[in-house]
C-alpha cells in the first residue's frame, strides 16, 4: 500500500484499522463450536441415579418379588434333572445320575411322538390362527359407528375368559356324538358324526377351539398398533387415489409389520409350549396317539409315575429349545431390518 509523505517529507505509516475484539459468551460457543463437536453430557453417577428415581424403583419392588418368588427361585429346581430325585431325600440326598436323564429321554419313542405332535400343532395354529386376530383388527378398525364397534368388541373379547372346561363342553354339545349336528342329522335320516372322538379331526377341532377363544383377545395388541399409524397417511393416499386396499397394503400393514415380526417371535419361541388344559381334557377321547403334547408327557411321566428327574429334563429340554428358537427368530428379524425383542446398540 503507497505511503503518504507529510509537511516534513517523512512518510506516514498506513492507517490500519484494529480489529475487533471478541466479546461475550455467543462468540467463544461459536468458537468451541468451530473447534469440533460438543463433548457429550457425563452421564450421572449410580448413586446420584438412585436417590433420582428412588421413588419409581420403590414402585417396582413387588414386581420384581413376585417374579423372583416364582420364576426364577424355581429354576433351582431344574437341578433335579441331573438327579435321581427322591422327595423324601431331597435336593441333597438324591444320588448324581449326570446325563442319564437326558439319554433316557433322548432314546424314548413316545417323547418324540409327543414333541412331533407339538410341533405339527403349532405350526396349523401359526398358519390358521396367527392371521386371524390381524385381520380382525382391521375390520374392527374400519368399523365407523363407535357403538358398533364397542359391540363387536365385547361380542369377540368374551370368549377369552371363559375355561377350557365350557370351551370343550360347548365344543361337545355342538359336533359330538350327542350334540346338535349329531341330532339335526339323525332326524333327517344321515348317520351321525362324532367328530369329537375322531383322531383324524384333532387338529381341526383344537385349532377351532383356539380360534374361538383367544382371537379376539388377540386383536387388542394389533387394533393399538393401528391406533399409532398416522391419520394423514390415509388421507394423503385418498388424495392420491389409493383405494381401500391399496391403503391397507401400503400402510396398515406396513404400520404393523413391528408388531407382527414381535408376536412371531414369541410364538416361535413357545412353539413347544401349546398348553395343558386343552389337551388334557381331550386326550382321553381322541387318543394318546393324536393328542399326547409335551404338556401332557411330562404330567404323565412326573406326577402320575413319580419320575420327577425324568420330568425335569423334559421340561428343561423344552426351555432350552424355545430359549434357541427365540434368539434365531430374533436374529433373522434383525436381517429384515425390524428391531425384533432387543437390539444391541
Amino acid at each position: 500500500m503507497p505511503s503518504r509523505r507529510g509537511a516534513g517529507g517523512t512518510a506516514e505509516a498506513p492507517h490500519v484499522s484494529p480489529a475487533p475484539r471478541p466479546s461475550g459468551r455467543g462468540t467463544g460457543r461459536r468458537a468451541r463450536a468451530a473447534d469440533g463437536p460438543p463433548r457429550p453430557r457425563r452421564r450421572a453417577s449410580l448413586r446420584a441415579r438412585l436417590r433420582r428415581d428412588w421413588q419409581l424403583l420403590l414402585m417396582t419392588v413387588p414386581a420384581v418379588g413376585l417374579l423372583a418368588v416364582f420364576h426364577y427361585v424355581p429354576t433351582a429346581g431344574n437341578v433335579i434333572a441331573f438327579q435321581d430325585y427322591n422327595p423324601f431325600d431331597g435336593f441333597l440326598g438324591s444320588p448324581w445320575v449326570g446325563f442319564d436323564n437326558f439319554y433316557w429321554l433322548f432314546t424314548d419313542v413316545s417323547f418324540w411322538h409327543a414333541t412331533g405332535n407339538t410341533l405339527l400343532i403349532t405350526a396349523v395354529q401359526l398358519v390358521f390362527y396367527f392371521p386371524i386376530p390381524i385381520g380382525l383388527a382391521i375390520l374392527l378398525d374400519s368399523v365407523m359407528s363407535p357403538r358398533i364397534r364397542l359391540a363387536l368388541q365385547s361380542i369377540v373379547y368374551m370368549p377369552h375368559f371363559f375355561s377350557w372346561v365350557l370351551v370343550v363342553t360347548l365344543f361337545q354339545q355342538i359336533i359330538g356324538g350327542a350334540g346338535l349336528l349329531s341330532q339335526l342329522l339323525r332326524s333327517n335320516g344321515f348317520e351321525a358324526l362324532d367328530i369329537m372322538t375322531n383322531p383324524d379331526a384333532f387338529l381341526l377341532v383344537v385349532t377351532a377351539q383356539t380360534v374361538w377363544k383367544d382371537a379376539g383377545w388377540g386383536t387388542i395388541i394389533f387394533l393399538a398398533a393401528l391406533a399409532a399409524i398416522n391419520q394423514n397417511l390415509y388421507e394423503a393416499a385418498a388424495v392420491d387415489g389409493a383405494g381401500r386396499w391399496r391403503r391397507m397394503w401400503h400402510i396398515t400393514l406396513p404400520g404393523l409389520r413391528p408388531v407382527i415380526v414381535l408376536l412371531l417371535i414369541l410364538r416361535l419361541g413357545d412353539a413347544l409350549n401349546v398348553g395343558f388344559e386343552q389337551f388334557f381334557l381331550q386326550r382321553d377321547a381322541f387318543g394318546a396317539q393324536a393328542a399326547e403334547v409335551l404338556d401332557t408327557f411330562i404330567y404323565h411321566r412326573t406326577l402320575v409315575t413319580g419320575a420327577y428327574s425324568y420330568g425335569a429334563a423334559a421340561g428343561l429340554v423344552k426351555g432350552v429349545v424355545g430359549l434357541i428358537l427365540i434368539l434365531v427368530a430374533n436374529k433373522v428379524a434383525h436381517r429384515l431390518g425390524e428391531h425384533g425383542i432387543y437390539r444391541r446398540t
